[in-house]
């Protein structure tokens, strides 16, 4: 009985417990709920999270920002080939960590990293196996990227590895600017390079050298942006205002550079540079009749598009560098001492030196030529004739022409950090020396606008680069206008004295200039070889090579219109002369102008159409009637882009390339020109590499072979 009674309090006792455990939790539980319930009342009548209003962060967790970035304008030469254009480059990265989920509970890591190699290898330039071993870093890591195999993507390269739809494969932006033409006067058209703008909080491009960094402000556009509300599929949602500012893309440049003639200048430059290994070359080309610079170029230069020399080269020393121009500079002396009346070409003076000051200036045959007249001065390239010039019209007077010459004043050109040399006028020495091209410093661009006199019976226009500025859609903004400067220094008259004095030089037995004569050819030329200051002392370098060498040569004399002018500092002249050097640059340039000119008297320019949305037929029978030959590049039938903008100038009987889409097999480019090998490259995407100059001899693919991406084309080119 005992035993029965004591299990019965047992029971009791643990039946008591469990009640009061239960009713703990329960009030538990229901606090709890309270507790709850009242948070989502509070929560649904206030509507807010410690201080945050949930209405706005749910609008804001749909809400999309979109900033839509505007295009750099491009830079196109006188004809429409593009020279600089905007590009946007594409980094590739792949997300290894396995946290990485995306809404949909999908995987945003690479998943299996053998396929993810064998496939990334058909387009980017690495081996599966060296991808695959990215993929596989020795320490953990949330993210790898490639290397530089990785870097500088194209689009068509990013669109190639999207379509793979490899999980873990991401992309990163960068505005980029193409250079298609390397080097190609590089200091002229200069640089644009990304930089951040904390603005934005993104990369830019932002000219840093050249046009790109003048015009700077031209070229850059002004980004657009929408907010848009979307679902959660990323979708937009219906009945929703958007909120739209369109973008404004950049105006575009077209310089008064020719393609064909800067090519050509580049590859004469090159083959110097190799052979001589000079300190520096500078060449321009000139209409100097409206200031228009054909072509430009330096030496050393740069690659834009691969940044290749450009640490050594950064100074563009066509304007930013400063000389003694040295006997060139006679062309302006000469024409102020037959201008103010003070040349009598049947004078006679005593050669080989004088005496001014205390000091002898000698001809650079020091032992001079006897006595010789007046009329023999400018031909034999005689310093002291020029200072017995120069002392005839009086410092008072040469000083008046050397500011109506503008010496020692900036152009203007539209290229940055023009400097704009000195006159050292302030002893008789001084004077006399500044009339064969001593204590005068200048620039190359200086030296043209003085020489664009003789192209406009002695006035001066000043050098320009820009033909016109267009907006986006190809609108006209500003045309080109020649610029006047100062007034009339001399008369036709006196140009054409100082030209037949240029022509003079020319000659074998008397002239400094007879390495340039080129047959019968109507040009005229002048000779200079200047000193070159001791940096490290005063006076001048010593030895056979310490000089700056030059030529100026103008054609044609009857009615001058165009000007070659070329600089050379410093050349290993390994058993040759300056004058061969520079003559093995300026005989082919010249030629190259004398048949453009003729060229330009005898075809005629026809405007291109708008080809786009045309079947191939009705294109060609279009280009048939205005006389251009049509090229079509694709396997389909419908045009969808072309060479040359519609509204551009083309040359009647040239090429005009068409593309249509779809595969292209390579053509026949035997005989194509420089510029159809441009067009070819910009309607296809194909890559080029050119070498050489003149038309097409020869190609590393075969005709008719279809083009893969990315594929490079060498092409070898031969006069």
């Amino acid at each position: 009985m005992k035993k029965n009674s004591n299990l019965k309090l047992q029971k009791s006792k643990a039946h008591s417990y469990r009640f009061t455990v239960g009713r703990v939790l329960q009030v538990a539980v229901a606090l709890v709920f309270l507790v709850f319930t009242a948070r989502f009342l509070y929560i649904g009548i206030s509507k807010t999270v410690n201080g945050q209003n949930l209405s706005q962060r749910t609008k804001q967790l749909y809400k999309r920002n979109e900033v839509i970035k505007a295009s750099r304008g491009t830079i196109y030469d006188c004809n429409g080939l593009a020279i600089a254009e905007d590009s946007h480059l594409y980094t590739v990265y792949a997300i290894l960590d396995k946290s990485s989920i995306n809404y949909k509970n999908k995987p945003e890591y690479v998943v299996n990293k053998s396929e993810t190699a064998e496939k990334l290898a058909k387009v980017l330039p690495l081996s599966a196996d060296k991808i695959y071993q990215y993929l596989n870093p020795k320490h953990k890591a949330f993210q790898v990227q490639f290397g530089t195999g990785g870097n500088g993507l194209t689009l068509k390269q990013k669109k190639q590895i999207e379509a793979m739809k490899l999980p873990g494969i991401k992309f990163v932006a960068t505005p980029s600017r193409l250079y298609p033409n390397g080097n190609f006067a590089s200091h002229i058209v200069g640089l644009a390079q990304p930089e951040y703008n904390k603005k934005t909080n993104s990369e830019m491009l932002v000219g840093t050298m050249g046009l790109e960094a003048y015009f700077n402000d031209t070229l850059t556009g002004k980004d657009g942006y929408r907010i848009s509300t979307v679902d959660a599929s990323e979708n937009q949602s219906p009945n929703q205002n958007q909120v739209y500012k369109p973008v404004e893309n950049g105006n575009n440049l077209y310089l008064t550079l020719n393609s064909q003639l800067q090519s050509y200048l580049e590859a004469r430059l090159t083959e110097v540079q190799k052979a001589y290994d000079p300190t520096s070359i500078t060449a321009v080309v000139e209409d100097m009749k409206t200031g228009k610079i054909l072509a430009a170029s330096q030496r050393p230069t740069f690659n834009p598009q691969t940044k290749k020399g450009l640490t050594k080269s950064y100074r563009n020393i066509l304007v930013q560098d400063t000389y003694e121009p040295g006997s060139v500079f006679k062309v302006l002396s000469f024409a102020a001492a037959v201008n103010s009346g003070n040349y009598n070409p049947n004078e006679y003076y005593r050669s080989g030196s004088v005496s001014i000051g205390g000091s002898t200036i000698h001809d650079w045959l020091t032992s001079g030529w006897g006595t010789i007249p007046f009329s023999q001065a400018f031909e034999r390239s005689s310093n002291t004739g020029f200072v017995k010039l120069e002392q005839k019209m009086g410092s008072k007077t040469w000083e008046k022409y050397l500011k109506r010459f503008h010496i020692g004043e900036k152009t203007g050109i539209t290229l940055p950090g023009e400097q704009p040399g000195f006159i050292s006028f302030k002893t008789p020495v001084d004077q006399a020396v500044t009339a064969f091209g001593q204590g005068v410093n200048v620039n190359v661009m200086q030296m043209m606008q003085a020489y664009s006199s003789l192209g406009n019976n002695g006035q001066m226009v000043k050098p320009q680069l820009v033909d016109k500025v267009t907006d986006f859609n190809g609108k006209t903004i500003k045309g080109y206008q020649i610029k006047k400067v100062g007034t009339p220094i001399y008369s036709a008259k006196i140009k054409r004295v100082v030209l037949a004095n240029m022509r003079k030089v020319l000659n074998k037995q008397s002239g400094t200039g007879s390495a340039y004569k080129m047959g019968n050819a109507d040009i005229g030329v002048k000779t200079g070889t200047a000193q070159i200051a001791n940096p490290k002392g005063g006076g001048y370098l010593k030895g056979d090579s310490n000089y700056i060498f030059s030529v100026v040569g103008v054609y044609p004399t009857k009615n001058p219109r165009y000007c070659i002018y070329l600089t050379i500092k410093q050349p290993h002249l390994a058993g040759t002369t300056a004058e061969k050097i520079l003559a093995s640059i300026f005989k082919p340039m010249m030629s190259r102008i004398i048949t453009m000119a003729k060229s330009n008297n005898s075809t005629t320019t026809v405007t291109v159409p708008n080809f786009k949305d045309m079947t191939v037929a009705q294109a060609s029978a279009k280009a048939k009637q205005i006389g251009l030959n049509l090229v079509k590049v694709g396997e389909k039938d419908k045009i969808i882009a072309q060479g040359i903008k519609s509204g551009e100038k083309l040359e009647s009987g040239d090429k005009i390339f068409v593309y249509t889409s779809g595969k292209i097999n390579c053509p026949d480019m035997k005989g194509w020109s420089f510029n159809d090998l441009h067009q070819f490259s910009n309607v296809s995407g194909v890559k080029l590499s050119m070498k050489g100059t003149g038309t097409v001899a020869s190609q590393s693919v075969a005709k008719g072979t279809e083009l893969k991406s990315g594929e490079k084309i060498k092409v070898n080119l031969k006069e």
